[in-house]
């Protein structure tokens, strides 16, 4: 019976392996699309890396949040994606929409996007370039890599720095008590859902009147 157990394990650790090579392949090849005039834009220009806690949202659920903060934004809007890549990604998609977009990421891949990416590491909540002024978003859409206090806590201070008022959260359903403490935000009727499905439930939260509900 031990010995049952031992050989699953093995094979789990050959899979992931095999898995991670898969995807490294995949990343690869992805790199050589971009480099001929791949439309980097869509989803899947970058793949997301379970490595670095990355979940991309599914396409209903990034357009939906990326309309959503256009309209919260209005004309002339500014938007920050912190940690939201899949948003930011439909967002670059809105071709001809009257506003302007940032990517606050861990991820150097999306240093593809020029001045627009913006490195950024939530243990360092207010490690930002001087050009991005307090108070200059019309809108923050995050989503913490990581469903801890202490993730929140730090994303937190990065929106508050950013936004001019709006924010909206994508976090788990366990964190609604600390989001409204930290940030003063509500769970909205919307579900965001994930392109590969996480064993956490995840809800949006704001803390303006949304098209979300």
């Amino acid at each position: 019976k031990m010995d049952d157990d031992h050989d699953i394990t093995q094979l789990s650790s050959h899979t992931l392996a095999a898995l991670q090579e898969f995807y490294l392949e995949q990343q690869q090849r992805e790199g050589m699309k971009t480099s001929q005039g791949f439309n980097q834009y869509s989803i899947g220009s970058i793949e997301e890396d379970w490595q670095l806690s990355q979940f991309w949202y599914s396409d209903e659920t990034a357009l939906c949040l990326a309309k959503e903060a256009v309209l919260a934004a209005g004309k002339g809007g500014r938007i920050a994606c912190v940690s939201a890549p899949s948003v930011y990604q439909k967002l670059k998609e809105q071709d001809g929409e009257d506003f302007s977009v940032c990517i606050l990421e861990y991820d150097r891949r999306f240093s593809v996007y020029g001045e627009e990416f913006i490195f950024y590491d939530y243990n360092h909540p207010l490690d930002l370039p001087e050009n991005l002024l307090p108070h200059s978003f019309d809108i923050v859409i995050a989503d913490p890599p990581y469903l801890s206090e202490e993730c929140l806590q730090k994303t937190a201070e990065t929106i508050k720095y950013l936004t001019k008022e709006k924010i909206l959260l994508c976090t788990g359903a366990v964190m609604e008590e600390q989001a409204a403490k930290l940030l003063g935000v509500k769970m909205c009727k919307f579900i965001p859902k994930h392109s590969r499905n996480l064993a956490n439930e995840f809800r949006c939260y704001v803390n303006y009147a949304s098209g979300l509900d």
